[in-house]
């Protein structure tokens, strides 16, 4: 039984995004299929063939940046069964569109990042998220070994952390594989050469590879649908997700898919030396800033 993990970043350009967050949904290989399928009947139906067919990958950034909750609230909510057409209607008459129109295709937007989160969590999946107060620490590796190769950043060490407490909780042998967005080639060159350091010469990595195995898929993300969700979880932790620690606004409008998020959170419990020797949570959305 193998759990995959997908994952992507937002907000590592250090630009509009308030946080930088490295998120991960992980899925079980027996529910993904149906997730796959349930997504992209989702998007058809909302949306028709447009995007598959002008090969337009349906990115958060795009979907639900602040201009298209604007929009969708321009005029009330369209009943469901026409919003589809008129959603259709707008995609394909380009800069003739109607107000109407021009709305329910930002409703639809909205209503296609609700309905695949939903999905994702019908089906079993579960978040996991390093976010980054870039104003606070910069997650930049450090210098390793000799051989000048430097150690993994802590956002993905954090984020393989508790990817292993969710798997040895789970009690079932269950083996988690890693899904990258794939980046260009010499950072996933870099990104593996960290990764096999990482889980061969560490005592923690050496540890989690037990369950995870080390040697990662990279994939392109407009042909992968699990990419594509995460991409909207990384958005909306960023733009909306808060806990202790995090100051900076969020928006109001995300928190229902904040809250769908939270919905697939882990929780898990462990003795941390450092802290104390009762067990304490450790929640599989962590904060960095130090």
């Amino acid at each position: 039984m193998t759990v995959f993990l997908f994952v992507d970043e937002s907000g590592n350009d250090h630009q509009e995004s308030p946080y930088e967050v490295l998120a991960g949904i992980a899925v079980k290989d027996r529910n993904l299929w149906n997730l796959i399928q349930e997504v992209k009947a989702i998007e058809r139906r909302l949306f028709g063939d447009f995007y598959a067919t002008n090969k337009i990958e349906l990115k958060a950034k795009k979907l639900l940046k602040a201009k298209t909750f604007r929009l969708a609230s321009q005029m009330p909510p369209i009943n469901a069964d026409d919003l589809p057409s008129l959603a259709q209607q707008c995609l394909a008459n380009g800069e003739h569109v109607t107000r109407l129109q021009l709305t329910a295709l930002s409703q639809a937007k909205i209503l296609y990042a609700t309905q695949a989160i939903q999905a994702c969590l019908d089906a079993g999946g579960r978040i996991f998220a390093s976010i980054i107060d870039y104003d606070a620490v910069v997650a930049q590796p450090e210098l390793g070994d000799v051989s000048g190769l430097p150690f993994l950043r802590k956002d993905y060490s954090y984020l393989f952390e508790r990817f292993f407490y969710s798997l040895e909780d789970s009690g079932t042998n269950e083996m988690g594989m890693i899904v990258f967005d794939e980046l260009d080639k010499v950072k996933s060159h870099l990104l593996l050469g960290q990764m096999t350091e990482y889980f061969i010469n560490t005592r923690k990595g050496q540890e989690r590879s037990s369950l995870i195995i080390p040697e990662p898929f990279f994939v392109h993300s407009d042909l992968t649908m699990g990419v594509q969700i995460v991409d909207l979880a990384a958005y909306i932790l960023s733009w909306g997700f808060r806990i202790k620690g995090m100051s900076k606004p969020a928006r109001t409008e995300l928190q229902p898919l904040v809250s769908a998020l939270c919905n697939m959170r882990v929780l898990s419990k462990r003795v941390v030396p450092s802290i104390r020797r009762e067990p304490v949570d450790i929640w599989s959305i962590a904060l960095i800033d130090h």
